[in-house]
């Protein structure tokens, strides 16, 4: 939850911008939050405003718009310079709060009220750090099938809700808080479909072969009908229930995917409810021939960059071509 009342004005001036106009999603709000807090509070350090030394401690709901106003470059520099060293932050986590960054002054210059308005925007010139490229960890086919055989135990007594997740997961490649949010109304059935809602609240629909409609039809069947919880998560709509019968959450789906990864004898410290979605992108590249736009839309992904690092090849792949080669026999 974020405590607004610990923000500046000009915090939640943003924040409300982005979710009324930018239509940024809860966790997106929750993200931009923490950034921007992390941020005002090394400002308040770098500017010596504060004799306290412990970020964490540093309050900011005292920063004035003034001080907004005398921010530089070179202090969103100095910023990303201390969570390298004090931090250790990757690139990655940089990246982020430098999106952040760029966006809330943006709003400052550009769709802030005249209260909150910049004339000069010091996050113009901006460079994202590069990012070191690493290939997705994913399971190979026989492993994923050696996890569909583990769920597959009928001494779970919710083995038809947990093969559905993991069925869909592998099959369709989606983000956790996607399947999460999945209500019983989402699904048609007679189209063999169902929307999400994605990143940015945005709406896609995934498709679903023979092996989700069965997954899903055989847990629908067991799937409890009294007693179901009316509550703020909307579980009564909600396709997937814990034995609470209310929404499952997100820590649930991730204790099903780490125990059925170790009963099929794989590592639970390399791979992950994340890394079933890598699992689908890569074996639906390598296997099924996905033009790589088609896999972008079926992701979600708003850059194709992001799609690309399931265009990987393995060593078979590489010894394959090596041995066509029509030298190869000379």
């Amino acid at each position: 939850m974020i405590n607004r009342e610990e923000n500046p004005n000009f915090i939640n001036a943003f924040l409300d911008y982005s979710t009324t106009i930018l239509n940024k999603s809860p966790n997106s709000i929750k993200e931009y939050n923490y950034d921007l807090a992390m941020f005002f509070k090394f400002i308040k350090l770098h500017f010596h405003l504060t004799t306290e030394t412990d970020l964490k401690e540093i309050s900011i709901k005292d920063i004035s718009f003034d001080t907004v106003k005398r921010i530089k470059l070179d202090d969103i520099h100095a910023f990303l310079g201390y969570l390298s060293t004090e931090y250790h932050s990757k690139p990655a986590t940089r990246a982020r709060k430098i999106s952040t960054i760029r966006i809330f002054f943006h709003y400052l210059c550009q769709d802030a009220s005249s209260y909150f308005l910049l004339d000069y925007n010091p996050a113009l010139n901006l460079k994202t750090p590069k990012k070191d490229k690493r290939l997705p960890k994913y399971l190979s086919l026989d492993d994923s099938k050696k996890l569909l055989e583990a769920v597959s135990d009928e001494d779970n007594r919710n083995y038809e809700r947990d093969f559905a997740i993991i069925t869909l997961f592998l099959n369709c490649g989606m983000r956790l808080s996607e399947l999460v949010g999945i209500n019983i109304k989402d699904i048609d059935f007679s189209e063999c479909k169902l929307n999400v809602i994605g990143k940015g609240n945005k709406e896609r629909t995934i498709y679903l072969n023979k092996a989700c409609m069965k997954a899903l039809t055989d847990y629908l069947n067991v799937r409890p009908k009294e007693g179901v919880k009316h509550d703020k998560k909307h579980s009564e709509k909600a396709l997937f229930l814990s034995e609470r019968k209310e929404r499952i959450s997100n820590r649930t789906v991730q204790y099903v995917v780490s125990k059925e990864l170790s009963k099929a004898g794989l590592d639970t410290n390399k791979y992950s409810v994340h890394k079933l979605r890598h699992t689908a992108a890569t074996l639906m590249y390598q296997y099924g021939q996905v033009d790589i736009r088609a896999l972008q839309e079926l992701l979600g992904h708003e850059s194709i960059a992001t799609t690309e690092i399931y265009t990987h090849v393995n060593n078979d792949q590489i010894r394959s071509a090596v041995e066509r080669n029509p030298l190869a026999d000379l």
